[in-house]
């Protein structure tokens, strides 16, 4: 849904706003509500978070965040799964993670839902690698398949359930095929 106001809100006004489930976006002045997430979206995005946490968060490499507002570049997006890797993790004064990130992720992953905008998506992701993401994925279960954004490179797409999904150099042991990912539905 997007939100059309008299006048346009600035980022910062915007981030004054309460958040809303499900969370909005902010994109070139727009506000831009994402859809609420169903059955395979939640899955995947569960057992991608799980899964990549316990590779690189555990060798203190990196950590996977679910569905956190993300502001940078002049926009505030909330990413399915992204990755930040363990020194730009954003902290507070505590030396906890922080609230807020304005920050580019390092890996970003988003799942398309099926009301859900490809092109929206997939500007928010040609948006992050502008900005210094390494490398995002578009997985769109309905196709079973997945689309692998790096800057400057073309967009790859690994729809063969014995592909091996290409992850960042960060993330290297990190292991997963399109089948793996897609037999996450049936368990």
């Amino acid at each position: 849904m997007v939100q059309t106001l008299s006048k346009p809100l600035t980022l910062e006004e915007f981030l004054k706003l309460p958040e809303t489930k499900p969370a909005s976006e902010y994109i070139d002045g727009k506000i831009i509500q994402k859809p609420m997430p169903q059955g395979k979206h939640s899955t995947i995005q569960g057992e991608l978070v799980t899964t990549i946490n316990a590779v690189v968060k555990s060798q203190g490499i990196a950590r996977a965040f679910p569905e956190l507002r993300c502001t940078f570049g002049g926009r505030s997006t909330v990413p399915d799964v992204f990755v930040f890797i363990w020194q730009r993790i954003p902290r507070d004064n505590n030396r906890e993670i922080a609230n807020v990130f304005h920050a580019h992720p390092d890996w970003t992953i988003e799942i398309l839902s099926p009301e859900q905008s490809q092109t929206k998506v997939t500007k928010n992701i040609r948006h992050c690698l502008k900005y210094g993401t390494k490398m995002s994925w578009l997985i769109d279960p309905r196709e079973k398949t997945v689309l692998v954004y790096i800057p400057k490179q073309e967009m790859e797409m690994y729809d063969e359930p014995g592909d091996r999904l290409p992850v960042p150099a960060f993330a290297s042991e990190y292991v997963l095929t399109v089948g793996d990912l897609f037999a996450w539905l049936l368990e």
